[in-house]
Order: structure tokens, then sequence, then C-alpha cells
């Protein structure tokens, strides 16, 4: 393997894979192992440079990728919102078969780890700044900059974006999906997402909306209370 290609793998990969190890080995949420986790992981990613096999951000993406990453967050609360709660029917069914485990109506935890009462607002602010420009900007690096172009073409760096492989985009958008709680619109999010990088060609745009749908939820999680949404 061309010690390039092999940087570059190494540079897409681990940074996501350290916060998933993080995450496992510090167990039980807490505003400080968050800030810890993201401070590592933001190094590491910093260090090893994942941008630099990429062209710069073209500006005239931002439009769309605003307004996707606007769309994906509506779709992410809509489905637990109070205009869902009026139909409490469709409220459960979507609880019960569109979040993890998809059998059971989930049980949020009792406390808030990240609430300002709990965390303070310095560890509360680096949680909504952790999910909108860390682990945001890393996972696009890693499902999209990386994980699609490698299932299609081993040789990524290679990999001709301007020929779709849609069985591939699916894969990607399904896992991506099954890595959050809430898989279901997690699974319409990867398919934003995964649509907006083959239609632009441009990962830090994708980053981008990534960032707005973390950073608008985590705005709309502190001010309504709603942290299960960050269980």
């Amino acid at each position: 393997m061309h010690s390039d290609h092999r940087r570059a793998i190494i540079a897409h990969v681990a940074p996501f894979a350290a916060w998933i190890l993080i995450l496992s080995i510090m167990g039980e949420p807490a505003g400080w192992k968050y800030a810890v986790r993201s401070a590592c992981v933001l190094a590491l990613f910093l260090m090893l440079r994942p941008w630099r096999w990429y062209p710069r951000l073209q500006v005239r993406h931002l439009p769309a990728a605003f307004g996707l990453g606007l769309a994906i967050f509506v779709v992410w609360v809509a489905g637990e919102s109070r205009l869902s709660g009026s139909l409490p029917g469709l409220q459960e069914a979507y609880l019960r078969w569109g979040t993890m485990p998809p059998w059971a109506v989930p049980q949020w935890p009792a406390t808030e780890p990240y609430s300002p009462a709990v965390a303070g607002w310095p560890l509360t602010l680096i949680r909504i700044a952790g999910s909108a420009f860390v682990i945001a900007i890393i996972e696009e690096f890693f499902w999209r900059g990386f994980l699609y172009r490698w299932l299609a073409n081993p040789s990524f760096l290679e990999e001709d974006l301007l020929r779709p492989r849609w069985s591939i985009f699916i894969i990607v958008a399904i896992a991506f999906g099954l890595e959050h709680t809430r898989w279901l619109v997690g699974i319409v999010a990867g398919l934003g997402y995964g649509w907006f990088y083959l239609r632009t060609r441009d990962v830090w745009a994708v980053a981008i909306a990534h960032m707005i749908t973390n950073l608008v939820l985590g705005i709309y999680v502190v001010i309504t209370g709603r942290y299960a949404f960050w269980a």
C-alpha cells in the first residue's frame, strides 16, 4: 500500500475510531467526560489533517449547506415534537420502532448530565461545541469522505464521485443511522448528507451542513430542556 494512501486512511479513520473508543472506556455520560473526549479527538484530527486531501470549501455551497442542516434538524426533532404529540399513536410508533432498541418505547435517563444545573454552563457550552464543531466534522470525513469512497474503490482517493454508487450510498446511510439512538431519522440524515456530498463533491460543505444540524439541535436542547436528545 502506498504510504500516502495509508496515511490518508489513518487520518480519516483514527479520529472517529478514537471517539468511539474513548466513549466506551469512559462509560456513563458527564460534562467533563465529553469535554475530555472532544479535546482528545480534536487534537488527533488537527494532528492528522485529513482535509489536506481535499480542495477548499466552495463558498457557493454554503447556502445549501445551511438549508440542509436546518432541514435535518427539523426532521430530527419532529417525531418527538409537540405537534407529533397531538397524534399520540404516531409518536408512540416512532419512539417504539424508530429508536434503539426498535421494539420498546425508550425510557430516557432521569438525570441530565449536560444541563447547566448539573454540569455548569462552561461544560454545557462545550457539549454544544463538541457536537457541532468536532464530532460533526469528524463524522463527515469518516462516513462520506472515507467510507463511501473506500467501499466503492479501495484506492479511495482515486474514486470518481461523478459516478454515484447507489447501493453503497444506501449502505453507508443505514450504517450512519444505526450509529445513533434515533436510528430512523439517522438514516434520513445519512441520506441527506450523502446526497449533498454526491451533488457538490465538497466534503467541507457537507461537514458544515452536519455542523449546523448539531449546533441548532444543541441550542434547541438547552432552550427547551429536552436533554433526551443528548442521551
